[in-house]
């Protein structure tokens, strides 16, 4: 029986809205900025500073994990004490059924038989319109922002899990909301989880 559904996602694939829609239609909690916002209370960064640093390795990655390397010799850095709240929550609020977007909840909860792990994805072409549209992205060049940030994501994750983003042996389920679109997603998980 499938109690949490944990949603991995590239950017602009909508997969949050896919999470949110799923939790509305089943009657349990999503989490995304409301992890971000139990985050912030328990480690006391900014809610900002944890949106940028809880699920996106630095711009420069190879920058990032030096820095990162020299900080932990002084202990931990902003990025792992970030890592460290996440991993908490995430362990508490899947004592209930819930769906979590992001923040490597996959991992966190992996080798659990209550966990349904999905990858939303979708086109460049279609991710793109939809950061245009609903993120009021610049339409010249959508296709870099959306390099950057699953780029960030996947560099993270690797960091964090030491296992590959995005790869489909590490979910239970992966769905194309471009060629499907958002509500055949929604549906799609809501069937599973009520198996």
């Amino acid at each position: 029986m499938n109690k949490i559904i944990t949603i991995s996602r590239q950017f602009g694939s909508g997969g949050r809205t896919i999470g949110r829609l799923a939790a509305e239609k089943l009657g349990i909690p999503c989490y995304d900025h409301e992890l971000i916002e139990e985050v912030a209370k328990s480690c006391g960064f900014a809610k900002e500073y944890i949106e940028a640093h809880g699920e996106y390795a630095d711009h420069r990655s190879w920058l990032g994990k030096a820095f990162k390397s020299a900080n932990r010799f002084e202990g931990m850095s902003n990025q792992d004490k970030i890592w460290v709240e996440q991993r908490k929550i995430i362990l508490k609020i899947a004592e209930e059924p819930c769906v979590i977007v992001g923040r490597c909840a996959d991992y966190v909860l992996r080798g659990r038989e209550d966990v349904l792990n999905v990858f939303i994805h979708a086109d460049d072409k279609f991710r793109a319109e939809r950061i245009v549209k609903q993120y009021g992205e610049k339409p010249d060049k959508p296709e870099k922002r959306l390099k950057d940030k699953d780029k960030r994501r996947a560099a993270y994750y690797k960091d964090y899990t030491e296992t590959e983003w995005g790869v489909a042996s590490n979910y239970h389920l992966a769905l194309d909301s471009g060629k499907l679109g958002i509500d055949a997603c929604v549906d799609i998980l809501v069937n599973i989880y009520k198996q």
